[in-house]
């Protein structure tokens, strides 16, 4: 018997970042030991408090069903949390969704639909592009590499690249893969191109929480914005939630009301124990989240450091745990080589959409970071 497959399945590749991590593993089991700078997770635990709040509601019976949008509870956190940023959604307007992955799938999946129009920023994470296509959407791009991964320089090239056909924009800051915070000039931009033709916005704000001496805006509260952006956050990062699979859309109701039809009948709803956890991170966690930050920026240095006593320059990162590391033309080669000789995993730039360059993730240990970068250097790769 052969199968046939759908166009939208066909038509993307895996996860370029997990198929990294697949090899990694793969060589691991194998005996090698391997330096994996290519998975963003941090190599923290779950605070202790957010386990014990699972704990507990697995104990008081908190193990079944649950609305489909998320347990009343959490949507008024996440409306509260939102509130501190300064956006105005009520719970109604909310969908917890299990992973902020899934809540990117269900939003492009209800506004995309064949030959839509979307424009991507890039190095823009490897996820956006395989959603965009799987809903049958055209993608237009807008290079930020030759403006060390800002956008404000490169308004005019975003000017350039919307237009009224434009469906939908994708905007993340804190950006995965370079770390770059977007800086309010640069946001206004967006909003009067938004405004002028008329652009849903999808604001990806998965790391807002991870910023050093920077402060992100949230594209949502400027003026002529609220009616026309969808926010999306999770709990994987800041909370260090990864496996947790937990995150949330906040939107005009119209679009909660359709995206949640996806949403009903796909996954039903988040893991009914996961949300009350997630009740406990939003409203009693800060100070382990700054703890994690404050690691983070003092690894972030580290690299920085040991990167330019090999003579390279990179973009610092205000933001995330990851930057952009200039490598040969040929990233791929530049990766699996890097993999395969120095056993340090990171991800080729081209599966951003910038070739030329190498994801590296900086949430590992201080020691884990030495390693890596000296193997790196070892081997000629620096």
């Amino acid at each position: 018997m052969t199968m046939e497959f759908t166009d939208r399945v066909t038509r993307v590749e895996p996860s370029a970042t997990l198929a990294i991590s697949a090899l990694a593993t793969e060589l691991e089991q194998e005996g090698a030991d391997v330096v994996d700078l290519s998975v963003g997770e941090p190599d923290f635990p779950t605070p202790q408090n957010i386990i014990d709040a699972g704990q507990e509601a697995m104990d008081a019976g908190h193990t079944g069903y649950t609305t489909s949008a998320g347990i009343l509870e959490l949507r008024e956190a996440i409306s509260e949390k939102l509130a501190a940023d300064g956006l105005d959604h009520s719970p109604e307007e909310i969908i917890v969704t299990p992973g902020a992955k899934q809540a990117l799938y269900e939003i492009i999946q209800a506004l995309i639909q064949d030959g839509d129009e979307v424009a991507l920023l890039d190095p823009a994470w490897v996820s956006y592009e395989a959603m965009v296509k799987m809903a049958g959407g055209d993608l237009t791009r807008v290079d930020l590499s030759e403006t060390a991964f800002q956008l404000e320089p490169a308004l005019d090239d975003l000017e350039a690249a919307v237009s009224d056909e434009t469906e939908l924009l994708i905007v993340n800051s804190p950006s995965n893969p370079t770390g770059a915070v977007y800086t309010d000039a640069a946001l206004e931009g967006v909003r009067d191109l938004a405004v002028e033709h008329d652009i849903t916005v999808i604001s990806d704000e998965i790391y807002k929480e991870i910023t050093y001496g920077v402060e992100p805006t949230s594209l949502g509260t400027l003026e002529g914005m609220a009616e026309r952006t969808i926010t999306v956050n999770g709990f994987s990062k800041a909370y260090s939630m990864t496996g947790w699979r937990l995150g949330y859309f906040a939107g005009p109701e119209e679009l909660i009301d359709q995206a949640g039809k996806l949403h009903s009948h796909s996954v039903s709803s988040a893991v009914n124990f996961v949300q009350h956890a997630g009740v406990e991170a939003l409203e009693n966690t800060d100070d382990a989240v700054a703890d994690m930050v404050e690691a983070f920026g003092e690894r972030r240095e580290l690299v920085i450091d040991l990167l330019d006593d090999h003579g390279v320059d990179v973009a610092v990162p205000d933001g995330a745990f990851y930057m952009m590391l200039p490598v040969a033309d040929d990233d791929q080669a530049w990766c699996e080589g890097a993999i395969e000789d120095a056993h340090v995993a990171t991800v080729p730039g081209s599966a951003f959409g910038t070739p030329g360059y190498a994801r590296i993730s900086y949430a590992a240990s201080e020691e884990r970071l030495e390693e890596g970068i000296e193997r790196l250097a070892e081997e000629g790769y620096l």
